[in-house]
């Protein structure tokens, strides 16, 4: 009997037969990673009377961010969970905003306003934290700011909240940009 014959079936031509499930390639039933996070904020039950009686309907608010200075958010209506969820990631992913960041923190004190909400923002030194109240720290963590104290006055409804803090750091401006609207230096800004 000739040597390539005697050979067991997994030797042949110096590869392994394949196991199990990890090997035969990529899933078809996977979402694609995102480079976005999410993070649920608040999850409401509303219904509405109608004449055979009340139809209930989940309202999810949803922030999503990269962690590097985009963040957004977005509210979804569905009779399901998941599916308002991931309506307002969809919604919140079309409502990304640019957020200037200095280090760790937020390049100078600004005020969010939105309705009745208004969220103040301090920057703090490294090693600070996220010092905020649950709106506001799933908008900040999620747009890459570490350090930054804030106080919240006015409403505490979470969706004025988490869209004052976003009007806010959408306010953010760093030197540089400031240097380049009003036609100067940087070391001019800063002196």
């Amino acid at each position: 009997m000739p040597q390539d014959m005697e050979r067991k079936p997994q030797e042949r031509e110096g590869r392994p037969e394949r196991e199990g499930r990890r090997d035969r390639g990529p899933r078809r039933d996977r979402r694609p990673e995102s480079e976005f996070q999410e993070k649920m904020v608040s999850l409401n039950r509303v219904s509405k009377i109608v004449k055979g009686g009340r139809n209930m309907r989940f309202a999810a608010l949803v922030v999503v961010g990269d962690g590097k200075g985009r963040v957004g958010c977005g509210i979804g209506k569905a009779t399901e969970i998941p599916e308002a969820a991931r309506k307002a990631a969809e919604d919140a992913k079309k409502h990304l905003v640019h957020v200037s960041l200095k280090g760790t923190s937020i390049p100078h004190e600004i005020i969010g306003r939105y309705g009745t909400g208004e969220v103040v923002m301090i920057p703090a030194p490294e090693g600070t934290g996220v010092i905020a109240g649950g709106p506001a720290r799933a908008v900040l963590e999620l747009c890459g700011v570490k350090d930054i104290r804030t106080k919240s006055y006015g409403t505490n409804n979470p969706i004025n909240m988490v869209k004052a803090t976003i009007q806010g750091l959408s306010s953010l401006r760093n030197a540089e940009e400031v240097a380049k609207l009003r036609g100067k230096t940087v070391e001019e800004i800063l002196d």
